[in-house]
């Protein structure tokens, strides 16, 4: 049996889907070496994360019909401390 599976990545410059037939044994590791994204794209592949729909994952966790393997980027702010930043701004402008 395979799995049809799905590997996109995106950031502002760029947008990129692959979709594969694989084994039904595959994992996101094998996926996303599969799908060649990340040196097709030149991406760092240390700093790249993996999620499932949205949800963060380990790159060994076993991939089911129809997923979505997202490659995500490293967060260059921390999403709390941006909501303390944008506040804190408010509080001067008013």
């Amino acid at each position: 049996m395979t799995l049809a599976i799905t590997v996109v990545y995106a950031d502002p410059a760029v947008e990129t889907m692959v979709t594969l037939a694989l084994p039904d044994t595959a994992t996101v590791a094998e996926a996303v070496a599969a799908s060649g994204l990340i040196e097709q794209l030149g991406l760092d592949g240390l700093a790249i994360g993996f999620a499932i729909f949205g949800l963060r994952v380990d790159p060994a966790i076993a991939l089911r019909d129809g997923d979505r393997v997202e490659l995500t980027r490293p967060l260059h702010i921390d999403a709390k401390a941006a909501r303390h930043a944008r506040a804190a701004k408010r509080r001067r402008d008013l």
